[in-house]
C-alpha cells in the first residue's frame, strides 16, 4: 500500500472488506501504524456504523493466549438501490450492500417513451420496493442504473445510443435523483449510471469469475452488446463507448436501428430474429418472445438462434484474438444453447487456437438479475472507496 505510514481510516476498510487484513493487528502489521492510530481510525469507522467486530480469529501467539477479535464491513447499515433498463421491460431491486437481494420488481417500461416519463416512474417503484423491503428512504446510500446505450462516465450521460431515442446527453443523473426524491421523501443520493452489458459483465465476474483478469460478457437481445473488465475494473474506452460489438460490419445488407447497413446487430440480436420468425409468420416483436419461442422448443426460432450464434462466433474470434480473455459470457435472450453452439462453431474455427487454449465459454449465471447486481457493486464500490470514505466521514463528522 502507498504511504503505508499514511494509511486513512478509508483505506483500513478497504484492507478489512477486501478480507487483507481482519485483526488489529494485521492492520497494524499491513500499513506500519501504530497501535493507537489504528485504534483512532478504526474508532471512526466504527462510529459511522461501517465496521463492527466478528468473532474471535486464531490465536497469533505460540504462547497462546486470548484470540484476535476480527473486523467486518457491516453491510446492514444502508441499502443500495439498482435498476436495469431494456428496450420494453425494467427490472428495479433494493440491495443490501454485501449485495442481497431485498426487494424486485420487473414491469414494462417502454425506453422510447423518453426519459422523462421511464425515470419518473422508476422513481415510483423505488418507493414501493423500499416499504416492501421494510426500509426507510433514509438508509439509501445510492442508486446504480444500467442502460442499453454507451455512457460517458464522467458526466452519466448516453452518447448517441442507436436504441434509445430522446436520451442522448439526457441528463440521467439528475432526473433519477429528482424523481427518488419525489416519490420517496428522502434526501439527494449519489446516482451512478453504466451500459448495461459493462454492469452484467461486473456483477458476474465480481460474483462467480474474480480470479479471471481478463473476462468478456456478451448480451444478445433486443441488440448486441459486450462488456469487458480486465484487473478487476470495467473498461469503457474513452467515452464508454467500448464494448458497442453490434455496431461491428458484417458485410449484410440489412438495415440497423442505427442507420446503417451490415450491422452485427441487424443480422444476429434478437430483435433481427423476431423479425425473420414474423417474416415466416411466427408471432415475435422482440428478443423476450424468441427467448419464449426457444424455452418452449421451436425449431424454426432454434435453427435461426444457431445461425445468429455463428454470426457473432465470426466476431468473436476477432475480439478474442484481440483481447485474450480467462473468460467469454454469453447472456441475454438467445444465450441458449442453440445460440451458444453456433458460437462456438465458428468461435474456434476462426480464433487462433493459441487464443482459445485458456478460454472458457459459458452462459450467465445470474442471470436476467446480473445487471442489477453488477449496478449494485458499481455503487458500493464507489462510496466505500478509500478517498470517498474519508469525504463521507468528514460530511458525518466523526
Amino acid at each position: 500500500m502507498a504511504g503505508r505510514s499514511q494509511a486513512s481510516a478509508g483505506e483500513l476498510l478497504e484492507l478489512v472488506r477486501s478480507g487483507r487484513a481482519t485483526t488489529r493487528g494485521a492492520l497494524q502489521q499491513a500499513t506500519g501504524l501504530s497501535r493507537a492510530t489504528v485504534g483512532q481510525r478504526l474508532d471512526r469507522l466504527f462510529r459511522a456504523g461501517w465496521l463492527r467486530e466478528g468473532a474471535g480469529g486464531p490465536v497469533d501467539s505460540p504462547l497462546g493466549g486470548r484470540p484476535s477479535i476480527t473486523l467486518e464491513f457491516d453491510a446492514s447499515h444502508a441499502v443500495v438501490l439498482a435498476a436495469d433498463l431494456d428496450t420494453r421491460h425494467a427490472r428495479a431491486a433494493v440491495l443490501s450492500l454485501a449485495g442481497e437481494l431485498l426487494a424486485e420488481r420487473t414491469g414494462t417500461l417502454v425506453i422510447e417513451d423518453g426519459p422523462e416519463s421511464v425515470l419518473g416512474e422508476l422513481g415510483g417503484w423505488f418507493a414501493g420496493l423500499l416499504a416492501e423491503a421494510g426500509h426507510g428512504a433514509a438508509e439509501v446510500c445510492g442508486i446504480g442504473l444500467a442502460v442499453p446505450g454507451p455512457v460517458d462516465r464522467v458526466t452519466g450521460r448516453v452518447v448517441q445510443p442507436p436504441i434509445m431515442p430522446g436520451w442522448d446527453g439526457y441528463d440521467i443523473r439528475g432526473r433519477l435523483s429528482r424523481a427518488y426524491t419525489e416519490h420517496t421523501g428522502g434526501p439527494a443520493v449519489p446516482v451512478l449510471v453504466d451500459n448495461d452489458a459493462n454492469l452484467m459483465a461486473y456483477g458476474e465476474q465480481r460474483t462467480g469469475h474474480p480470479d479471471c483478469s481478463a473476462f468478456v460478457l456478451v448480451k444478445v437481445s433486443t441488440g448486441i452488446g459486450a462488456g469487458v473488465v480486465v484487473g478487476g475494473s470495467i473498461y469503457r474506452g474513452i467515452d464508454g463507448g467500448a464494448g458497442d460489438i453490434g455496431h461491428i460490419r458484417v458485410g449484410a445488407d440489412a438495415q440497423c436501428r442505427c442507420g446503417s447497413y451490415g450491422c452485427l446487430a441487424a443480422v444476429a440480436s434478437g430483435g433481427a430474429v423476431a423479425r425473420r420468425l414474423a417474416e415466416a409468420g411466427v408471432p415475435a416483436a422482440s428478443g423476450s418472445d424468441v427467448r419464449d419461442l426457444l424455452a418452449a422448443g421451436h425449431p424454426e426460432a432454434m435453427a435461426l438462434a444457431r445461425e445468429a450464434g455463428r454470426r457473432v462466433g465470426d466476431v468473436l474470434a476477432t475480439v478474442v484474438t484481440l483481447l485474450n480473455p480467462g473468460v467469454l459470457m454469453i447472456a441475454g435472450d438467445l444465450a441458449g444453447t442453440p445460440f451458444l453452439t453456433g458460437v462456438r462453431e465458428l468461435l474456434y474455427q476462426r480464433a487462433l487456437p493459441r487464443s482459445t487454449a485458456h478460454l472458457d465459454v459459458v452462459t450467465s449465471r445470474l442471470g436476467e438479475r446480473a445487471g442489477l447486481i453488477g449496478a449494485g457493486i458499481l455503487v458500493v464500490e464507489y462510496l466505500y472507496a478509500p478517498a470517498r470514505v474519508e469525504e463521507r466521514l468528514l460530511a458525518l463528522g466523526v
